[in-house]
């Protein structure tokens, strides 16, 4: 069985919560993936897979809202 490739791939970079995300969404097979990180690192900080890409995109950024709002900002 070989590995279905990927289609459709777009990358964008948006701002949550003054945090700088790139989103990454592609498809695969029948399944649309949206992968959020922070740019800087690029730490996976969010990875879903769904039916639509609206909505795989929807979850990925609510999770990265979620992690990035839990995270302490210290003045420089």
């Amino acid at each position: 069985m070989a590995a279905a490739p990927a289609q459709g791939f777009l990358e964008r970079q948006i701002d949550i919560d003054g945090w700088p995300v790139r989103l990454t969404s592609y498809r695969v097979g029948d399944k649309y993936v949206c992968q959020a990180d922070n740019v800087s690192p690029g730490a996976c900080l969010a990875r879903f897979a769904a039916a639509t890409a609206e909505e795989a995109e929807s979850q990925a950024i609510s999770k990265a809202r979620h992690l990035l709002g839990k995270t302490r900002r210290l003045p420089v």
